[in-house]
């Protein structure tokens, strides 16, 4: 069976208390929406909060299944075009720290990529790792699997910074830049 792919909790943002600025309904009318972020498959979503609840970026709210605190519906996904200039803003930090909080999911990654293609490494969708590093790692990782970010960058020299270029990898999947994607679902 498919692993749920389904977000429990989100990460806020942007909120705007009166909905978009473009929006053309008229103000008595307009709803309050956040934009948001999944902490475990990197959605970015639109949320309707409940009334006369102000969230504010960076908060964490349960967005699953049964009753939620303060969301009252999820409206949907959103492309990343359609994000505030806040919310651009914000993405990236909170990218940061949801590596931070579970960085063995992406250790696990370069410890146990594998081709894409015959022409083609996951590895290789990763800026900044090219053919070179990427067979560097892969010789690297058969005598141990890497344990850590730092130890990753010890045992394979030249590397760039493996966690920012993860960060930029979500970014890039978030943009839609290629077809494939390794995080975000």
């Amino acid at each position: 069976m498919a692993e749920q792919s389904r977000e429990e909790f989100a990460i806020v943002l942007d909120f705007l208390p009166h909905g978009y600025p473009f929006d053309t309904t008229p103000m008595h009318r307009k709803t309050p929406i956040a934009q948001a972020i999944g902490k475990k498959h990197f959605f970015l979503l639109e949320l309707i909060p409940k009334r006369e609840i102000n969230l504010q970026p960076n908060e964490e709210i349960y967005i699953g299944e049964g009753k939620r605190d303060k969301v009252h519906h999820v409206v949907g996904k959103i492309p990343f075009g359609k994000l505030t200039q806040t919310a651009k803003g914000e993405v990236e930090f909170i990218i940061d720290k949801l590596i931070d909080t579970n960085p063995q999911k992406f250790i696990d990654f370069f410890n146990n990529a594998g081709p894409i293609s015959t022409r083609m490494h996951q590895m290789e969708l990763i800026p900044g790792i090219g053919k070179k590093h990427m067979w560097e790692i892969i010789e690297t990782r058969r005598e141990k699997p890497f344990e850590s970010f730092e130890d990753l960058k010890e045992r394979v020299k030249l590397i760039p910074d493996p966690k920012k270029a993860v960060i930029k990898r979500i970014l890039d999947e978030l943009d839609n830049k290629d077809k494939y994607k390794i995080f975000v679902r």
